[in-house]
């Protein structure tokens, strides 16, 4: 018995990978049995394209236990799935997998990162309660003539695209298929995640830093934006032909959207969640670029 635990947490570096064999498999998943389908009123939200924590993937990768499906998703005590809308049997599973003698142990993020994870595991719980859904009507208009055509429906594939590009990958509209790291392509990838670091990585790919574009239009090329969640990860946001930017948290879905659910005509002012740090426009020279 095998099971894959993803902490969906970041946007521009691979998510945390948890890996489970035998008896520790089983006692997780004996935790992740679903004892009820959730009522109407229980049904909250777990919106995927948000910034920070998104939830626990759950992959079970070897013997399958038959009451959950291959792969599904948990956020504070629910299960969602394939037919599967029901609460866990340890409905603080998150906090078991923070624990000092949970999984968490496995992995080589640091000492703070668990109490990273937990204000994190913290703030989705409020986003998931504040979540109302209400469409961003994207606006046909031409005001950056060189930038790029918001078609999210390319990216969110539910599989080798979407999961295999990050937020790097959207930005400059390039498909690597490697979730793409600044810098790497050129032999220097970033060595910290501050603005400092991340920033002349992104230049020794051929991107342009513009820290005056003031959100204004390049005359050639399109205008990206890079933010950082401080000693954690960083995140790329793009802006389209019709002014508005749009973004993909990590190996999720591409959206218009912001953390507040509502359109980003800036994302110096959007609702960034931990990515506190905004650090620079920067401009990508169609076909000039290279990054892996």
């Amino acid at each position: 018995m095998g099971l894959r635990i993803t902490i969906d947490i970041f946007s521009g570096r691979p998510n945390p990978v948890i890996e489970l064999e035998g008896k520790e498999a089983k006692q997780a998943l004996d935790r992740l049995v679903p004892v009820r389908k959730l009522r109407r009123n229980e049904m909250i939200p777990t919106p995927e394209f948000v910034l920070g924590y998104r939830g626990l993937l759950i992959e079970q990768t070897e013997t399958r236990m038959r009451l959950l499906p291959k792969r599904f998703r948990f956020a504070h005590g629910d299960l969602f799935g394939p037919r599967l809308a029901h609460r866990a049997a340890d409905e603080f599973f998150e906090d078991f997998v923070c624990g000092s003698t949970g999984p968490i142990r496995k992995l080589r993020l640091g000492k703070e990162f668990p109490d990273f994870l937990r204000r994190e595991i913290n703030r989705y719980q409020r986003v998931r309660l504040d979540f109302f859904p209400k469409p961003f009507p994207w606006p046909p208009k031409i005001i950056c003539r060189c930038g790029p055509l918001y078609e999210p429906q390319w990216w969110n594939d539910a599989g080798q695209k979407q999961y295999n590009n990050n937020c790097y990958n959207y930005a400059t509209n390039y498909r690597s298929d490697t979730f793409a790291q600044p810098g790497l392509a050129a032999g220097s990838m970033y060595t910290a995640l501050t603005c400092v670091a991340v920033r002349p990585a992104a230049v020794l790919d051929a991107l342009i830093d513009s820290p005056n574009a003031n959100n204004k239009c390049p005359n050639e090329g399109h205008l990206v934006a890079l933010v950082v969640a401080p000693g954690w990860d960083f995140h790329w946001y793009r802006k389209g032909r019709n002014g508005y930017w749009s973004h993909k948290p990590g190996g999720t879905a591409v959206t218009n959207l912001d953390n507040s659910n509502t359109s980003i005509p800036d994302p110096r002012t959007a609702n960034r969640g931990p990515y506190t740090d905004f650090c620079t426009f920067m401009v990508v020279m169609h076909g000039h670029i290279k990054i892996t």
